[in-house]
């Protein structure tokens, strides 16, 4: 190849790597001018933690899932709370607007970190609410620190048998992790991720704004995607690491879980930490798939006023 040539086909590289990092850069600045911040931040241990807090009463925290963020919460649910509670939603470290924690993506790391940015707020736990990957992480939480109650939404609490889908598996190890979180951030097209929301609600429906405000697109960021993906493969590991100490776990615990949920199964996880949990209520929600916050709004409400009246230890 004469030099002509080397010299076309480096700057024709260049050209490329430079397009791929400025599409990287507008897709994060226009994900973020669409869906800003609704709260406030405080640093904990160097890392700002965002939430939001509204409402005045008993306290309540409110713990999303994976590919989440506080926005999650809205669009009812929380409206209701805040009229008798003061509800307190973060974005998990590494999530939404929350810088990651230096204690990395564990769940005992997690649960941590928040515990700490709750007690810097004022706030005492009385009732953790939790869904998906965020009832792991409450469950951490009450190991470490008991709240006075816990609602675990389509939580996962035990180990599953099977993998993981194959994003997961392509992103089990750091440096193939973050090359492929940074193509995907460049090239996943947004009606894949809408299609793939739909897929969570199902059978169910998303609500009509559910799009236009929950944001999905902020968990499509690279570092976002990275982080979610350390957790996720990180999670299976960490179930079966806390689990032990499950029923140590005295506290009212209402666990909220539809039958057609095919991502966390009911007879995988909810059914059985039912036995395993001294004080376990299961409700068992008919027809209703992952997001039970949504398509079981009255049940999940139900569950949290039953936790708050627990008397305090």
């Amino acid at each position: 190849m004469t030099c002509r040539k080397l010299a076309v086909s480096a700057g024709l590289f260049t050209a490329l790597i430079l397009a791929f990092f400025a599409r990287l850069f507008l897709r994060k600045y226009t994900i973020e001018a669409a869906f800003p911040p609704l709260g406030s931040y405080i640093t904990i241990d160097g890392a700002k933690v965002h939430y939001l807090q509204s409402g005045a009463g008993p306290d309540l925290v409110l713990i999303h899932g994976a590919s989440g963020n506080l926005r999650e919460w809205e669009l009812g649910l929380r409206a209701e709370l805040e009229k008798t509670y003061r509800v307190t939603a973060f974005d998990r470290p590494g999530h939404g607007y929350s810088d990651p924690t230096k204690g990395g993506v564990h769940l005992a790391a997690q649960a941590r970190h928040l515990h700490k940015a709750a007690q810097a707020l004022g706030i005492r736990t009385n009732v953790l609410i939790g869904h998906s990957y965020g009832g792991a992480v409450a469950l951490a939480w009450a190991l470490q620190n008991p709240p006075r109650a816990m609602v675990l939404l389509a939580a996962p609490s035990l180990p599953w048998p099977g993998k993981l889908d194959i994003w997961y598996r392509l992103t089990k190890f750091a440096p193939l992790r973050y090359g492929f979180a940074a193509l995907a951030a460049a090239l996943v097209p947004r009606a894949y991720v809408q299609r793939a929301t739909n897929a969570v609600f199902a059978p169910q429906t998303p609500p009509a704004q559910y799009h236009a405000h929950f944001g999905a697109m902020l968990a499509t960021r690279p570092r976002n995607l990275a982080i979610n993906a350390a957790s996720v493969n990180a999670l299976r590991g960490d179930l079966v690491a806390q689990m032990a100490g499950y029923g140590a776990l005295k506290m009212p615990i209402m666990l909220l879980h539809g039958t057609a949920d095919t991502i966390v199964p009911l007879d995988i996880h909810s059914a059985p930490l039912a036995q395993i949990l001294p004080n376990a209520m299961l409700k068992v929600l008919q027809g209703v798939g992952h997001m039970p916050h949504h398509a079981a709004q009255d049940a999940v409400i139900a569950a949290v006023q039953m936790g708050a009246a627990n008397p305090l230890p």
